[in-house]
């Protein structure tokens, strides 16, 4: 298989070797359209937006990849394998599950505990731990300070459920040091290791578990720029 893949209409060469990778296809397009310069749209395949354009005169993609492992997978898969991406950084939303990560402060994922049963198919019941980059951890914790955000690195949990009766579990995580929840990075990190490619997570609080506080629908489309620009200085800074 070449490019184009099922999934991605894009020619060779019309996606950049670091992506950012929101859920959302309205916030590649929200990104694409009010941080990045001289974007243009080369996915709609499943409205799938992704766009390219410049960051501070590095050259970007954004690219959305739906919700869950299985999506992200998808997208993943054929951005490292088909595209040469390299570097792939997923700005997302999360829930806390700590009292001291409030709503809409950021979340830089060091690592990610996973439910899915993916990783298990793929080594065969081996405990693989799902790992971010640390440059890339160290430069986006580095810039997050440097900018006087609200961030935390460590951490998280991609669970496979978004409605989840079992809540108990949370309370688990969260006394065994676990920051947030949320639904992709496990996946993403997976495959960036099998394809020597980098990660790395980064995901905006959306909704607070304990406290059942949460932003609007609206608010998580629209108000993670703080977080997308923290992921695409990372990119430059990183390399």
């Amino acid at each position: 298989m070449s490019a184009p893949t099922p999934h991605l209409e894009a020619r060779e060469g019309e996606i950049a070797d670091a992506v950012l990778l929101p859920g959302d296809p309205l916030r590649a397009q929200f990104i694409a359209e009010e941080l990045l310069e001289g974007a243009s749209c080369y996915n709609r395949v499943r409205n799938a937006l992704g766009f390219t354009g410049t960051w501070q005169g590095r050259r970007v993609s954004v690219q959305g990849t739906g919700m869950g492992m299985p999506s992200i997978g998808i997208y993943a898969t054929e951005l490292f394998r088909f595209y040469g991406v390299g570097t792939a950084i997923r700005v997302g939303s999360c829930g806390s599950i700590q009292p001291r990560v409030g709503l809409r402060d950021v979340v830089i994922a060091l690592s990610a505990h996973t439910n899915s049963s993916m990783n298990e198919r793929r080594f065969r019941g081996v405990d693989f731990a799902p790992t971010a980059s640390f440059d890339l951890v160290a430069t986006a914790a580095r810039l997050a300070g440097e900018r006087g955000l609200a961030a935390h690195v460590g951490t998280i949990f991609s669970s496979d459920l978004f409605y989840d009766d079992d809540t108990d579990v949370f309370d688990l995580l969260a006394r065994h040091g676990t920051l947030a929840v949320e639904m992709e990075a496990a996946a993403l990190y997976t495959i960036a290791a099998a394809h020597g490619g980098k990660a790395l997570c980064i995901a905006t609080v959306s909704d607070h578990i304990p406290t059942g506080e949460l932003l609007s629908s609206e608010e998580r489309q629209n108000g993670f720029a703080a977080m997308a620009a923290l992921a695409l200085d990372t990119v430059v800074a990183a390399g």
